[in-house]
């Protein structure tokens, strides 16, 4: 992971002309919870202190523009035009022109970015559990090859509610299974009914079951796990009950 003063920058073999970025929680002018660098404007932050944040990371991206999608844990796909608006409707966005930036946010589930081998198209996904299940990131990558024709997709995952912390109930299991009986490996049971899941590991699992194997980024490491990187990340399992509330963080992806 490469950390920066704006960011995290993927470390990934993208090609020329591709850029990206997942931003952190630091860096803002949004005050307790949302310290400082909160994104959503659904989060009972002051708007005013959102759009502060959403400026700096216009300017962070400059040409590109962000556009914030209203995402409802779905698998529906839209393809992002220079006049698309903030708060369409998807959990998942292609960006084949240089004017928007494909843009995702989060506070514990795993943004995924896509990138054409071309270099002529762009991808990014929303991917908690449940989209997970229903197909997100396959609906996505094939979005995006509709758009950039035939050639090599590569993924990279951002940072996540990682292994230690993912507790989810036997009905989260159970459908996981009932696709894939291999995913059993990546939940470790706690008894009463809970388990520990590995999100990553299981979009890891079902990029490959879709073919593509060249993935970067997140390994289930503590370094990415949101819920316990507390200076760094925003976490809402970790903070929504405690505090009330808690920010949003973006994945972003455009081409140069």
């Amino acid at each position: 992971m490469l950390l920066t003063a704006d960011g995290i920058q993927p470390d990934w073999p993208a090609p020329p002309g591709v850029r990206a970025l997942f931003t952190t929680r630091v860096g803002g002018v949004s005050v307790a919870p949302f310290d400082s660098f909160n994104l959503g404007d659904h989060v009972r932050d002051e708007p005013l202190a959102v759009a502060g944040n959403r400026e700096r990371l216009a300017a962070l991206i400059s040409p590109a523009r962000p556009v914030f999608l209203q995402q409802v844990h779905g698998t529906q796909i839209v393809r992002l035009a220079p006049h698309t608006p903030d708060g369409t409707v998807a959990d998942a966005c292609v960006a084949h022109v240089p004017d928007v930036a494909a843009t995702i946010m989060v506070a514990d589930c795993l943004p995924v970015l896509f990138a054409h081998a071309s270099g002529t198209a762009v991808a990014a996904a929303h991917a908690g559990w449940r989209g997970l299940v229903h197909g997100v990131l396959e609906a996505t990558a094939r979005a995006l090859s509709d758009a950039a024709g035939e050639g090599e997709l590569m993924a990279w995952l951002g940072p996540c509610i990682g292994p230690q912390a993912f507790e989810v109930g036997t009905e989260v299991c159970e459908a996981f299974v009932a696709v894939d009986h291999e995913t059993a490996a990546h939940f470790w049971p706690l008894g009463k009914g809970k388990f520990l899941a590995d999100l990553p590991a299981l979009a890891r699992r079902r990029l490959q079951k879709a073919g593509i194997t060249n993935v970067h980024g997140n390994d289930g490491s503590p370094a990415w796990c949101t819920v316990t990187q507390t200076s760094r990340f925003f976490s809402h399992r970790r903070d929504a009950v405690r505090l009330g509330s808690t920010g949003r963080m973006a994945a972003c992806i455009w081409i140069d």
